[in-house]
């Protein structure tokens, strides 16, 4: 046992003066330094804590022009304005700190950056790219590349942006690189210039061998060409990078099959796909196909056999469809009626949907317009994706 002696209490009252005293100056210079701001400074508080943002932005902005050297304010109210598309006065409160000679080199960087990125919400992507031109030779290179592989992205300079992404590894992956190949392709395939998009499709796959749209567009190539043979094998790879994607390609297959007189060895192809990977697009394609070769009947009865096996609305919009190649003619009217209303309904439902921000849209995107995410579209449409177990 650890044995106490009682002079030892003597020093607990020099303990609590020596506290006391340090509480003392603490305050006073809290005192001292809340005495120095502005007037301005606490009324924007207080109209932040009785939510009035408007009123309490103005009168942060007094409180700045009263005391310049409240740097940190200077910068969160740049911010503000920015996050609120009022890109101006964030441009305004940004030049004027970069332009001030009393300031640290890391505060001047730190609103040159700030710039940029204001100068980026705003769309002068030239002037942006000319600010973080300037930080590539300075503490904030990282984040300066960064800026700039967005910026070529909105650009579309796919080799500045492979060049860039090359040197950040943490950020631009792999799968995203192979995107920008794909996107060289895409353009040269525009050209008119096979052979140079075939490279650059190559090269997607070596950066990422499960790249569904290098598999997609080498196929394209191919179709092009009318060597359908080999799109045919293109395509059909995509059933081991990702089979979700078979539903865009099933049209093209379905052409290249019909090209080859072998419209029976398709149709056994494509029914294989949607027994193993139910799609609405592929049951599109092989009610398409089912109708041509062997009738209204038999194309009536593959829709009736999938509703069944995977129950949506968007299937039984074509169910009716369906149904009306059949129908009596003292049918149709009730019919014609019941497919109206369904279909009203349905046509909202048949999008697609990004898995990064639930952006919608009635078109595919290899990247979603909304968030920039590459490959965050599923291929199948809202109604599949939200009955996905």
């Amino acid at each position: 046992m650890i044995e106490f002696e009682y002079w030892q209490l003597l020093f607990f009252p020099l303990f609590f003066v020596l506290g006391w005293a340090a509480a003392r100056v603490d305050i006073r210079h809290l005192v001292k330094e809340s005495r120095s701001l502005p007037r301005s400074y606490f009324q924007g508080l207080n109209f932040l804590l009785n939510e009035q943002p408007d009123r309490a932005i103005e009168s942060f902005v007094d409180a700045v022009k009263v005391d310049p050297q409240t740097i940190e304010l200077h910068f969160a109210l740049g911010s503000l304005f920015r996050r609120r598309g009022e890109t101006e006065r964030a441009i305004r409160m940004h030049q004027n700190l970069v332009e001030r000679d009393d300031l640290a080199q890391d505060i001047k960087l730190q609103a040159l950056s700030e710039l940029g990125q204001d100068y980026l919400k705003a769309g002068l992507l030239d002037r942006a790219e000319e600010v973080f031109d300037r930080l590539l030779d300075s503490p904030r290179v990282k984040d300066a590349k960064r800026n700039l592989l967005e910026i070529y992205q909105l650009e579309k300079d796919w080799e500045k942006a492979i060049a860039i992404a090359a040197e950040l590894p943490e950020i631009a992956s792999q799968k995203e690189i192979a995107e920008y190949y794909c996107e060289l392709a895409a353009a040269e395939m525009i050209r008119s210039r096979p052979e140079v998009a075939a490279g650059h499709l190559k090269t997607a796959l070596e950066k990422n061998r499960k790249c569904v749209r290098a598999s997609l567009l080498q196929g394209d190539i191919e179709a092009q060409q009318e060597r359908s043979e080999e799109a045919i094998a293109c395509w059909q790879r995509i059933e081991q990078q990702d089979p979700a994607y078979l539903a865009l390609v099933a049209q093209r297959l379905l052409d290249a099959f019909r090209h080859l007189e072998r419209r029976n060895e398709g149709l056994q192809l494509l029914r294989g796909y949607l027994e193993h990977y139910p799609s609405l697009d592929l049951l599109d394609v092989v009610f398409q196909l089912v109708l041509e070769s062997e009738g209204a009947e038999a194309a009536y009865c593959l829709v009736r056999d999938e509703l069944k096996r995977n129950p949506t609305l968007l299937g039984f919009d074509k169910l009716i469809d369906a149904r009306l190649l059949v129908a009596t003619p003292e049918a149709r009217p009730d019919l014609d009626l019941a497919k109206s209303i369904v279909h009203g309904y349905t046509r909202r439902l048949a999008r697609y949907r990004c898995d990064n921000c639930g952006f919608k849209a009635r078109q595919f995107y290899w990247r979603c317009p909304a968030c920039g995410g590459w490959e965050s579209y599923s291929p199948k449409r809202t109604e599949e994706f939200d009955l996905t177990p």
